[in-house]
C-alpha cells in the first residue's frame, strides 16, 4: 500500500500543488462541454504498469477529438513518475486529464488560441474485496445509449454514469451495454466469455474502447497457449457462457457469476479465470520488480 499524503499532491497546468489548493477557469470547456480525454492507469509498487499502451491510448484519444498532445512520451513518464513519487509511491491509481483549455467565451467552435488544461492526479489504488474474486459479481444488461465513438476515453461519461447507476440501483457490480442485438462492452469495463475453454471478446472497434487490460488478457491468453478469438457476442451467447469476466486497468479481471438474476456457468468463478489471474498477477509482480511497464 502507498504511504498515505494529505492533502495529495496534483499536476495542474506545469505546478505540483496540494488538491485543495488546485483551480481551474470556469470558461474551460472540459467543465462546460466535457471537450476532453482522460486516461487511468494503475501503479504498482510505484512503477506505472503498461505505460506505453496507455499513452498511446491517450495520443490516439487526443487525435480522435483533433486536440494536439501536450508532452512526448518522455515528458509524461517524467511527469507521471514525479506525480507518484510526491504522493508516497506504492500501489496508486493514477488519473490524468486534457481539455481544449478554456476560450474568451462559451462557444461550441474550438476557440484559437486556447492552452491546453493539463491535470493529473494519483488515489490509493485499493484492492477489491477478496469475495468478489472468490464467489464473482453480478451485471446487469442495459440498452447501450451511448455515441458512435467509444473509442475515445472521452471525459463525457454522462451515459456512463446513468448506465452504471442502473447496475448500482438493481444492485449489481456493473452494467454489460447491449446496442442492437450484441454486447459491447460495460459500463466501465471490457467484457470476456469463455465457451467449451475458448475465451472470446468483442473486437475492436469505435463502439467499444481499446482496453488496456482487455489487450494484457489477450496477450497472456495467446503466450501460455489458451484458445481465444475476438468475435461479437450477442446477448444469449454472454447468458449462456461458462464463465463471463470483466477487465479494467484498476479492477483487473472480474469474474461475474450472475446476469440478471440467473447464475452463470456453475454460479462460481471459473477454472480458466482462476488459471488467467495467476498469469496476470504473475505479470504484475515483474511490473513491480521494475522488469515490465
Amino acid at each position: 500500500m502507498p504511504a498515505l499524503v494529505s492533502p495529495p499532491t496534483v499536476y495542474l497546468n506545469g505546478v505540483f500543488q496540494p488538491l485543495d489548493q488546485a483551480r481551474i477557469s470556469v470558461l474551460d470547456r472540459g467543465f462546460l462541454f466535457g471537450d476532453g480525454v482522460y486516461e487511468v492507469m494503475p501503479v504498482y509498487g510505484g512503477q506505472p504498469f503498461r505505460l506505453a499502451e496507455h499513452l498511446r491510448r491517450l495520443g490516439n484519444s487526443l487525435a480522435g477529438i483533433r486536440c494536439a498532445n501536450p508532452f512526448d512520451d518522455m515528458q509524461w513518464e517524467v511527469l507521471l513518475r514525479n506525480l507518484v513519487a510526491q504522493n508516497g509511491g506504492g500501489d496508486l491509481s493514477v488519473y490524468l486529464q486534457v481539455t481544449r483549455g478554456a476560450g474568451p467565451n462559451r462557444d461550441h467552435a474550438f476557440p484559437v488560441g486556447a492552452s491546453q488544461s493539463v491535470f493529473a492526479m494519483a488515489s490509493p489504488l485499493l484492492p477489491l474485496p477478496q469475495v468478489y474474486r472468490e464467489r464473482g459479481v453480478s451485471a446487469v444488461l442495459v440498452e447501450d445509449i451511448r455515441w458512435g465513438r467509444c473509442d475515445i476515453k472521452t471525459i463525457t461519461l454522462l451515459a456512463n454514469v446513468l448506465l452504471r447507476q442502473q447496475a448500482v440501483d438493481a444492485g449489481a457490480f456493473e452494467a454489460i451495454l447491449v446496442r442492437g442485438a450484441h454486447v459491447t462492452e460495460g459500463a466501465a469495463s471490457n467484457v470476456f466469455v469463455v465457451r467449451e475453454c475458448v475465451l472470446v471478446t468483442p473486437p475492436k472497434g469505435p463502439l467499444l474502447l481499446p482496453g488496456i487490460t482487455r489487450d494484457l488478457v489477450v496477450e497472456l491468453a495467446c503466450a501460455n497457449h489458451i484458445p481465444i478469438h475476438e468475435a461479437m457476442l450477442t446477448t444469449e451467447d454472454v447468458r449462456q457462457a461458462d464463465e463471463l469476466w470483466l477487465t479494467s486497468s484498476t479492477k483487473e479481471i472480474v469474474p461475474v457469476t450472475t446476469l440478471a438474476g440467473a447464475p452463470i456457468g456453475t454460479g462460481l468463478p471459473g477454472p480458466l479465470y482462476r488459471r488467467m489471474m495467476d498469469l496476470y498477477q504473475a505479470f504484475k509482480d515483474l511490473a513491480r520488480a521494475g522488469k515490465y511497464q
